[in-house]
């Protein structure tokens, strides 16, 4: 009938435009000072175990142009991806660029298909610090840890 409005059942599905990436941020994390390291995320909302958190976007660059970057730099936000690329999330929006290192991490990085993705290794409670293992580092062992978890490495 002309003027009636359609019903909730008959309204449309929103569509998704071509050529636009759904949104990788499953659940909301906030930016906020780390007691690890400078700026950190944190769950804004709690996580369950083995969920994909979000990933980590940013310019893809290759290993050498990575290397060259992180040259002198005190924080760097850059993984490498394979043996050739690597994700500068330097500039990137998104908040998990700025997970800190753990040595009793409550999440882990995943690269898949050239992705950055972190998933939760076990519940994450709202405002807790997410942090991930960075496992083989720029910093070969020069670094001191400063994650403070029990049985903590102490170098990066």
């Amino acid at each position: 009938m002309p003027g009636c409005l359609p019903s909730p059942l008959q309204q449309p599905l929103p569509l998704r435009v071509r050529g636009v990436p759904a949104d990788p941020q499953k659940f909301a994390v906030n930016v906020a000072p780390s007691r690890i390291d400078g700026q950190g995320a944190f769950a804004a909302e709690p996580i369950p175990a083995r969920r994909k958190i979000g990933e980590i976007r940013g310019e893809s660059i290759s290993v050498r142009e990575a290397r060259r970057r992180a040259k002198g730099q005190a924080r760097i936000m850059i993984v490498e991806v394979s043996e050739r690329r690597a994700i500068d999330a330097s500039r990137s929006g998104d908040a998990l660029r700025f997970v800190n290192h753990s040595c009793a991490p409550n999440a882990t990085l995943r690269v898949r298909q050239g992705r950055v993705e972190i998933y939760a290794l076990r519940d994450i409670a709202a405002g807790e610090e997410l942090g991930v293992n960075y496992g083989e580092s720029h910093h070969e062992g020069r670094l001191q840890c400063r994650c403070g978890a029990p049985g903590c490495a102490g170098r990066l």
